[in-house]
């Protein structure tokens, strides 16, 4: 399988930036970012190499959801098999070209189900230089919150750049199945941020705004979804917003039978900001509900 991409060429030497979106079929702010950028960049890249991937995963997109028809989450599947499913096959490609870059950044958003604060993320992989450069690149990208997490986290495209060594990044930003017009516009300004940083562009300097970097290294951190389990099925009635600050044993929300009304809270069984919610209401056991950074700032609004 090969992905359908537009390659932009500097006039003079630089790195390979690789920037992709549509990992997940049901997430648009990245898509058109990429989309905009594949217009734009064309007449303002002045050093080294862009590739631009506005959809890896076709299927899912065909689907209008966060999986393709084989069901298999292409998050969860890189580095792939090139003779495998639909998924498989579209991780493989896209493991492929991530061994091609010297950066890379994955674009996200909640999708149809969740609500997710502005995030630059990186894994806290053992490289020094591939840390600092990921670093570099996460604090660039100039949104709320920088989020450094385990690199012990396997099959995503974020493990498969850790295997190749090549620094990257994963944004996430918002999400509810709409394509959020203020997501669109700080995706594109952070890759060119990015580009600029790393001396692709003329250097920009970004619009000065407040950051709080969190690293965390424990086992499972960055892992959204298996926080804050459903206990059952039923509809998930939210109690908070998305960047709210809450401590140990507050209500994220109520959880009701759909058959017969009765409800149960659902409570933080951690003290920080709520930085994904799930705001789709039907819910299956098990399913996330909510993340809660652990961290006594108070994130800034967005």
């Amino acid at each position: 399988m090969l992905l359908k991409t537009k390659v932009i060429q500097g006039e003079q030497a630089g790195p390979h930036l690789l920037i992709t979106a549509g990992v997940h079929g049901d997430e648009f702010e990245g898509i058109v970012a990429v989309q905009r950028l594949m217009r734009e960049l064309v007449a303002t890249a002045t050093r080294g190499k862009v590739t631009l991937v506005p959809v890896v995963n076709e299927s899912a997109f065909g689907q209008k959801n966060r999986c393709g028809k084989d069901g298999l989450d292409l998050a969860r599947t890189c580095p792939g098999n090139p003779q495998g499913s639909v998924t498989e096959q579209a991780a493989s490609a896209l493991t492929q070209l991530i061994e091609t870059a010297d950066l890379y950044v994955d674009l996200h958003s909640g999708g149809v189900t969740m609500d997710v604060y502005p995030l630059a993320g990186y894994m806290l992989v053992e490289s020094p230089q591939v840390l600092e450069a990921s670093r570099r690149m996460a604090r660039a990208f100039a949104l709320p919150l920088v989020w450094g997490t385990t690199d012990k986290l396997d099959g995503r495209s974020m493990s498969a750049a850790r295997d190749a060594q090549v620094p990257a990044i994963y944004v996430e930003y918002r999400g509810e199945g709409r394509c959020n017009q203020h997501g669109v516009e700080a995706m594109i300004n952070g890759c060119r941020n990015v580009m600029a940083e790393f001396g692709l562009l003329e250097k920009v300097v970004p619009e000065p705004r407040q950051q709080i970097v969190h690293e965390d290294p424990r086992p499972e951190s960055g892992h959204m979804q298996i926080c804050c389990p459903a206990p059952k099925d039923g509809v998930f009635e939210t109690a908070v917003t998305v960047g709210q600050f809450v401590k140990q044993g507050d209500v994220l929300g109520t959880l009701s039978d759909p058959f017969t009304g009765e409800g149960q809270e659902v409570v933080s069984s951690q003290t920080g900001s709520v930085i994904v919610l799930r705001t789709y209401p039907q819910v299956g056991q098990g399913d996330a509900l909510a993340v809660v950074l652990e961290d006594e700032r108070e994130l800034p609004p967005c």
